[in-house]
């Protein structure tokens, strides 16, 4: 084990180099690097590997990690607490790196923070496993003090790397069916001990950073609109309309009650949602949205893993890692006509299609049909399952979605 100051950090951490790569730049400056992210998607790990980083970088560096999970931190529960220990305890020459995890748990967490940035000899990192972490009232508070990187499910790449795979067919559908948790190269990969773990995950999701948080009362609707929104991956929805079926199915809830609790997950991280943009107009729609889920892992967990949902799945995985690439991701709309994904990085656009198979005409047609609608010249691609080695359609290209995810 290495020993820092008052933490021993892992000897098995296995490196996710895009998270290091895009936090580099800021190390040693007076900006607070704030990790977000769902639970146990590696946010602590990344810290650790961030303190190995520092340790090469400056062997005398003084590190500092407080872990909200961890009992020996309870006393720890103010900004005051907080502001207190990290002076009490940092080095008294030189620069000392702060890493705290889930500080969230740490009330008014903001006020020590922007205290501590006074303060030239103190790096700051912390995780959080909420997206309001960074509000406007907080990120205004610390006067753009502050840098968000939200860490995500392992991708592909990083799966294979995590579970020494090759990339093939076989290792392609292990990860779409169990997913990208970080932990399950620990784990025998069979449905029976997979979906066990993920179910307890899930569990701990949604008592931890929804149910005790937010004080909810009708856990038996948060469950259901779970479920709800677990068999209807990537479909059109408003809170009126998920109200609607769900008095289909006599449960009583009104669509503003429907739509707090859909922010929930979404701020638990445990789906996203996604607007919808008018290629033409370039607005976003104000209602209407679709849902993925951040780990399909835990989705198939809790819905079961089944061939009619193949094409919603392949779509998620899309979507996913289109996330992890750092695209701001929106639906396309263009008139009648709908793009699965417009994404947006760098200032440039890229439209995407996806579709399970392109064995029928019919499909063929609409996929890259509706992709030739687009007046622009941004990339347009149409991501399949199935493998296709030849021409382009009219310069659009297909594309497997093996190759799209190691791309």
């Amino acid at each position: 084990m290495i020993k820092t100051m008052n933490i021993q950090l892992p000897e098995d951490i296995q490196l996710r180099a895009a998270y290091l790569e895009r936090v580099k730049p800021f190390i040693g400056k007076n900006v607070i690097k704030v990790f977000t992210g769902q639970r146990r998607v590696g946010k602590s790990y990344l810290l650790f590997q961030l303190i190995q980083l520092i340790r090469q970088l400056d062997p005398e560096a003084g590190v500092l990690y407080i872990n909200k999970e961890d009992l020996a931190f309870t006393t720890i529960k103010t900004a005051h607490d907080l502001n207190d220990y990290v002076l009490a305890h940092k080095s008294k020459q030189g620069k000392t790196y702060i890493f705290i995890d889930e500080i969230q748990e740490i009330e008014h967490f903001e006020e020590a923070l922007r205290s501590l940035l006074l303060h030239s000899d103190i790096d700051l990192y912390c995780t959080g496993s909420n997206a309001n972490l960074l509000s406007a009232d907080v990120a205004g508070y610390l006067s753009g003090r502050a840098i968000e990187i939200t860490v995500y499910s392992l991708s592909y790449e990083e799966f294979l790397l995590f579970h020494k795979l090759n990339d093939t067919p076989s290792a392609l559908e292990k990860y779409i069916k169990y997913g990208g948790l970080p932990y399950l190269k620990h784990l025998a990969l069979t449905d029976a001990i997979v979906f066990e773990y993920l179910k307890n995950i899930y569990s701990t999701i949604v008592y931890r950073d929804i149910i005790n948080r937010y004080a909810i009362r009708n856990v038996p609707f948060l469950e259901q609109l779970v479920l709800f929104l677990a068999g209807n991956v990537g479909s059109l929805f408003s809170a009126k309309k998920i109200s609607d079926f769900l008095k289909s199915q006599h449960i009583n809830i009104a669509p503003n009650q429907v739509q707090t609790y859909i922010q929930y997950l979404v701020n638990a991280f445990l789906v996203h949602k996604v607007q919808r943009y008018d290629i033409i107009g370039k607005r976003v729609f104000e209602f209407g949205e679709k849902y993925y889920f951040e780990n399909l892992g835990i989705r198939h967990g809790l819905w079961g893993y089944r061939p009619e949902d193949r094409g919603k799945i392949i779509e998620n995985i899309v979507y996913n890692q289109l996330l992890f690439k750092g695209y701001s991701v929106k639906v396309g709309v263009l008139g009648s006509t709908e793009i699965d994904f417009v994404g947006e990085k760098d200032g440039e656009k890229r439209y995407i299609q996806v579709a399970l198979t392109m064995n029928e005409t019919k499909t063929i047609e609409r996929e890259f049909g509706n992709l030739q609608k687009i007046s622009d010249n941004y990339y347009k691609e149409v991501v399949t399952l199935d493998d296709f080695h030849g021409n382009t359609f009219k310069g659009i290209k297909q594309t497997n979605l093996r190759s799209f995810l190691i791309e």
